[in-house]
């Protein structure tokens, strides 16, 4: 007996096909291939006609076939990019509406400290030594350099040139999208600029008409949530503050942490940031002179303004290893902790914002004997990014990644034993220069130099050695 489906079967498979004239090239796929794009492309809208001739796309044949493999593994050939640069691809995704895809199978592999390497810097074509820089969540870049900023997209790119009022920049947060807030240190305010449209779209700045000290407050530090934009305003007679200014309006919310003095318990916070698990703002300050360093770090409940937890160092706790004050401090929201490292030890410890108190400090353990005597300096930097605390002192980089048990599984709380040490550059690396800030952003990370122009992009990745983007 006939088989009553031999029949229908290639009826079917062939209602799964679309054939494509591109360039005079024909091309034949299955729809399912062609709409793993997205329903919004091109390639997905062209699939819904029922013509059945080959639709005429007048673009390259050859980056078209790329792309079409692209969609068929989600990956790029290995040829691609000896053929064409990532730009053309670029471009040509952009029109097929399948950047996305191409995005993601040209991103670099989660950032691991372990074998992260230097792939490239960065370098403005003007004014090349960066005053500050914020990195997007996508991996892209914007740096600031004089009273201009550059911006380079998730493919490292640099899409234009914004030029601010300001004669330099030291404050910068990517606010929006598109928006910018700066600050600087030499003029008052906080200032906002959409960098899509090159222009001006506000100005915030701190006023007491009940207080004659309080007028052209400087910008310390910037940070922002969904709603509201923090800036850490200081004044000439050391009063200072943070304002929490809503990010539609632009209007001034409310105040948040008054001081006013001189001493190193109310210096203006030149660290702030936002954790969103908690509904608290993190704000540390630390000063260094010829008895070594000084500071504080602070929580703010934003729905009181009140301090719900706060320390000062040196101390007379253990919190401070008798007078070994904390060089630098940052916070990790993902893992709910704050680290710091020690000016004079080096030293690295934790705190569990969980598990706050008077002294919640864990200083954690070199378990490899050869690495414990390394010293501090008090040219120490500390970033917390993907569950991993990036360090450096004086010279040279690491990471303080954290343990893993027997059946690989996280570890819950923290112990002397819960995090590893290990470099993440090479001895030529850490010759180039000490290390001024350090900012993750997608599956990068972002280092300046003292003295140094550009900023260093690394990536997990095989690569070694630098190149410049200019």
């Amino acid at each position: 007996m006939e088989d009553q489906n031999s029949h229908i079967a290639p009826s079917n498979h062939l209602h799964d096909r679309i054939k494509l004239n591109v360039g005079g090239k024909l091309f034949e796929t299955s729809l399912t291939t062609i709409r793993s794009g997205g329903p919004d492309s091109l390639l997905a809208a062209l699939s819904t006609r029922p013509d059945t001739n080959p639709i005429f796309i007048d673009r390259d044949p050859e980056i078209f076939s790329i792309l079409l493999s692209l969609l068929r593994s989600n990956h790029l050939p290995s040829t691609a990019l000896t053929q064409f640069s990532k730009q053309e691809l670029i471009d040509e995704s952009l029109y097929y509406g399948i950047e996305s895809r191409l995005r993601s199978s040209m991103s670099p592999p989660p950032l691991s400290g372990l074998d992260a390497s230097l792939i490239t810097t960065i370098k403005p074509s003007a004014d090349a030594f960066p005053t500050t820089f914020s990195a997007g969540s996508d991996g892209s870049l914007w740096i600031a350099h004089g009273g201009q900023i550059s911006g380079y997209d998730w493919n490292l790119s640099q899409f234009g040139t914004l030029r601010t009022h300001l004669e330099e920049i030291t404050s910068l947060r990517r606010v929006w999208p598109e928006i910018a807030g700066i600050g600087s240190t030499s003029a008052a305010g906080l200032h906002f600029y959409d960098f899509s449209g090159s222009r001006h779209v506000g100005s915030v700045h701190w006023s007491d008409p009940s207080d004659p000290r309080v007028y052209k407050a400087l910008v310390a530090a910037i940070a922002e949530s969904d709603e509201s934009v923090f800036g850490s305003f200081e004044c000439r007679h050391k009063e200072n503050c943070v304002l929490s200014i809503d990010k539609t309006t632009l209007k001034v919310v409310s105040e948040i942490g008054r001081q006013s003095g001189s001493s190193a318990k109310v210096m203006v916070p030149g660290k702030l940031e936002y954790l969103p698990e908690h509904g608290l703002l993190f704000g540390s300050a630390v000063s260094s002179g010829a008895f070594g360093c000084a500071g504080y770090i602070r929580l703010w409940d934003l729905r009181s303004g009140e301090i719900v937890w706060e320390t000062n160092e040196p101390g007379s706790c253990r919190s401070s290893r008798f007078g070994d004050s904390f060089a630098d401090v940052d916070v990790d929201s993902d893992e709910s902790a704050i680290f710091k490292v020690c000016s004079k030890s080096g030293d690295v410890a934790v705190a569990e914002l969980r598990k706050l108190g008077e002294d919640p400090w864990v200083y954690l353990e070199e378990t490899n004997p050869s690495l414990r005597n390394y010293g501090g300096g008090g040219n120490c930097v500390i970033h917390c990014y993907k569950r991993q605390a990036f360090v450096s002192r004086d010279l040279g980089l690491e990471v303080w990644s954290q343990t893993r048990g027997e059946r690989g599984e996280r570890r819950e709380g923290v112990c002397e034993k819960s995090y590893k040490r290990n470099f993440v550059d090479k001895e030529e690396n850490s010759r180039r220069g000490i290390i001024r800030r350090m900012e993750g952003g997608g599956n990068r990370l972002f280092v300046s130099r003292e003295g140094v122009e550009g900023i260093e992009v690394w990536e997990s990745s095989d690569l070694s050695g630098a190149i410049s983007v200019q």
